[in-house]
């Protein structure tokens, strides 16, 4: 009986906040051209398994997503987005099993007391209380730009584009709707396999998604951190210096090559150029928090 009704419950559709853990000492997205795969890796996702995606958002050493179906289906869209993903960065940088135990938490979000709206708010305020940028609207690698936007981006449509170029953009043979249509940035435009009239529905009006936006847990943390408005230096700018103060400081090549010494100077040197804190030093050099911590204190 007990088997029978937690299978039940299993197949039951209903709408997940989908979360992986925060990566301490290392990035998902590199680059903007890691960014771009990640995207798209969302459309496949999106095509091939038997969720609806609401909303969604990629940061450097995380992602969110929100989505309708089973627990079962929802966490294999999670883990075919791991698969896929890993597998990018293996060709790319030769990481192996990067996200293998990069753990992925499925949370239920009731359909009372506005719980769903205050998810979405949540999700996509991410970008924002990351000093990144000022509202989701203005941040590439994720939907904030799609809802209530009379002047939605428009693409190209998959149909009008060789099978050969397709395969090549999204690194895979998924076959994906011909409606779909391609940005000129070089990812399948979120708003061809969201569910935008669902979202839009609702928050009924844009006035009251922003109300939404602005009284979210995370812009309350952020103002209460009393942390600086002005967006800061992104993990990939960041860490694109690395390198190059590496060579410019201490005549090496990479962070891996620096004695403590030096290392603990090189997160000196990057807290004073980007305005880094401890968080963001641990991921663009590949420390964990706590020895990020260490050498900052030290020497």
């Amino acid at each position: 009986m007990m088997n029978l009704k937690g299978r039940a419950m299993k197949t039951e559709i209903k709408i997940w906040l989908v979360t992986t853990a925060h990566l301490e000492d290392g990035l998902w997205f590199r680059d903007e051209e890691d960014f771009k795969v990640g995207m798209n890796y969302v459309a496949v996702q999106a095509a091939l398994s038997k969720v609806t995606v609401l909303v969604f958002i990629l940061m450097s050493n995380h992602v969110h997503f929100i989505l309708i179906g089973t627990r079962e289906d929802a966490l294999a869209f999670a883990n075919g987005y791991k698969m896929r993903y890993s597998k990018h960065l293996r060709n790319k940088y030769g990481l192996k099993e990067f996200l293998r135990k990069n753990g992925v938490d499925l949370r239920e979000i009731p359909l009372e007391d506005e719980a769903l709206e205050r998810a979405v708010a949540y999700v996509q305020m991410n970008c924002v209380a990351a000093n990144i940028c000022s509202h989701p609207s203005q941040y590439p690698w994720g939907c904030g730009a799609v809802f209530f936007n009379p002047a939605l981006p428009r693409g190209t449509r998959l149909g009008a584009v060789s099978a050969r170029s397709i395969k090549r953009l999204i690194h895979c043979r998924a076959a994906l709707p011909d409606n779909w249509e391609i940005g000129e940035k070089g990812f399948i435009l979120p708003a061809s396999y969201l569910n935008v009239k669902y979202v839009e529905e609702l928050f009924r009006t844009p006035k009251r998604m922003n109300y939404f936006l602005q009284s979210s847990f995370k812009a309350k943390r952020r103002v209460e951190s009393g942390e600086d408005e002005l967006p800061s230096f992104r993990d990939q700018i960041v860490m694109s210096a690395v390198p190059d103060l590496c060579r410019t400081l201490f005549g090496k090549e990479k962070f891996g090559d620096l004695s403590q010494i030096e290392q603990a100077e090189m997160l000196r040197q990057l807290r004073f150029r980007f305005s880094c804190n401890a968080n963001q030093l641990a991921r663009v050099t590949g420390l964990t928090y706590e020895a990020a911590c260490k050498l900052l204190d030290s020497y």
